[in-house]
């Protein structure tokens, strides 16, 4: 079995790569992986291991269609995580991310149809539903989202599902609440906030922190992801939650906490335009489905994470000096 991975240099694919490597999923144990990844900012080759026999390392961008083309056939599955998936930078030049997010999609799509691959994943977000004040996002939910970076991947995921319904490619949509774990890009609120602190630097929190978000460990997510690629339905949307909804205030204090900072730690900054108020998914679908459920508890997850930070600093250290020099 072959299976190609768009975007696996980066934090969630570069998981579900290892996943599939150290034979954490049944039925995959042999299984060779193809990583396909352009090696942008947010990609970092050594979230992966460099000489696994089982992996082969393609550093190409998923807007060639002509590079796709080629590299598909001799597939079986591809599961496409490859996105341009930073709100703030989104907010500053869409551009890249209507390119990537529905261009790229698209030749996913049509590379995959070309090539015959019996089964393609594509990852998505519960950004595309916008904002919820009370109660919580089925898949039925017309979508609605509000940056730039939401609203192209609401348009990849519409290609995607076009080509389930009018070529008939076995594709299924996944919707995700927000992740967390190693290996998370410096730029995102958890790793941001924890490598500032380990730093000595205050955490700069949005309005009065108030915006609610649902949580869900990396782990979980990819073992989901897994899930749909065997079990789900092609022509399907699934939502992957977490159950964990905590504000943005209730997250920087744990965090304070699990730094050993204090509340003079916290420098309160102008809210982001649009700022969605509260994601919140109903993942039913994929529980009653598939089986899923999170099995990583939200607080033993964030202790972890913080560890892996504090042990880990040379990875991050670099990340984090070409971010503040690149800002």
């Amino acid at each position: 079995m072959r299976i190609l991975v768009t975007g696996a240099a980066g934090f969630i694919g570069s998981h579900y790569v290892r996943s599939i490597l150290d034979g954490e999923y049944a039925g995959y144990a042999d299984a060779e992986v193809t990583v396909l990844d352009k090696l942008t900012y947010a990609g970092n080759r050594a979230n992966l291991p460099a000489d696994h026999p089982r992996l082969a390392f393609v550093q190409g961008d998923i807007c060639d269609r002509e590079l796709l083309l080629d590299l598909v056939p001799g597939h079986d599955l591809v599961v496409h995580f490859a996105a341009e998936s930073h709100v703030d930078r989104s907010l500053a030049d869409a551009s890249d991310f209507v390119r990537t997010n529905c261009l790229g999609t698209q030749n996913v799509m049509e590379a995959s149809l070309a090539g015959r691959v019996s089964r393609v994943v594509h990852v998505s977000t519960d950004e595309v539903y916008g904002s919820i004040a009370e109660g919580s996002w089925t898949e039925q939910w017309p979508l609605a989202p509000n940056s730039p970076y939401a609203a192209s991947k609401a348009g990849s995921d519409l290609i995607a599902l076009a080509y389930a319904r009018t070529h008939g490619l076995d594709v299924s949509v996944t919707r995700c609440s927000n992740n967390y774990g190693p290996y998370q890009h410096v730029e995102k609120l958890i790793p941001l906030f924890v490598t500032n602190l380990l730093t000595g630097r205050q955490v700069p929190l949005y309005g009065d922190g108030a915006n609610v978000r649902e949580w869900l460990h990396v782990a979980d997510h990819c073992r989901a992801i897994q899930l749909v690629l065997t079990r789900g339905r092609g022509g399907e949307v699934y939502n992957i939650g977490g159950g964990n909804e905590r504000t943005n205030r209730e997250i920087t204090a744990l965090l304070l906490d699990l730094c050993g900072a204090g509340p003079e730690s916290v420098r309160h900054v102008a809210d982001r335009k649009g700022h969605d108020l509260r994601y919140s998914l109903d993942d039913s679908r994929i529980r009653e489905e598939l089986g899923y459920a999170p099995e990583v508890p939200f607080e033993e997850g964030l202790a972890a994470t913080v560890a892996w930070y504090r042990e880990n600093r040379p990875w991050w250290r670099s990340v984090k000096d070409v971010l503040e020099v690149t800002s």
